[in-house]
C-alpha cells in the first residue's frame, strides 16, 4: 500500500492512489490534518489547472509547500478531485 513519509512520519497511506505524470495523488481524506498548515502558494499546470498547497509541521520540523492539490481540477484531470500529492522531503513508498 502507497504510504507519504515525511521524517519517518507516515502522513498519508492508501490503496486507492491515482498516478499522474509520475505521482501518487492520494485520497484527501487519507491525509493526517494534524501535520498541515495552510499555504498562500499557487501554481498554475496548464491542464490541471490552479493547485493549491499545503505545508507540514511536526515537532519543531516545517517543510513549506510539501503538498498540493487541485481544488478546482479542469475537466480533462478530474481524477486528481479531492486528492493531495507530495514532493520535496516526502517519499512514497509503496
Amino acid at each position: 500500500m502507497p504510504k507519504a513519509v515525511w521524517n519517518d512520519l507516515v502522513i498519508a497511506e492508501s490503496d486507492d492512489t491515482v498516478v499522474v505524470e509520475g505521482n501518487h495523488y492520494f485520497p484527501r481524506s487519507a491525509l493526517r490534518d494534524d501535520v498541515i498548515r495552510e499555504s498562500d502558494t499557487h501554481t498554475i499546470c496548464p491542464w490541471k489547472g490552479t493547485a493549491s498547497y499545503y505545508s507540514l509541521e511536526h515537532d519543531g520540523r516545517k517543510s513549506a509547500d510539501a503538498v498540493w492539490y487541485y481544488p478546482n481540477p479542469k475537466p480533462d484531470a478530474e481524477m486528481v478531485r479531492d486528492r493531495v500529492a507530495f514532493w520535496r522531503d516526502v517519499r512514497v513508498v509503496e
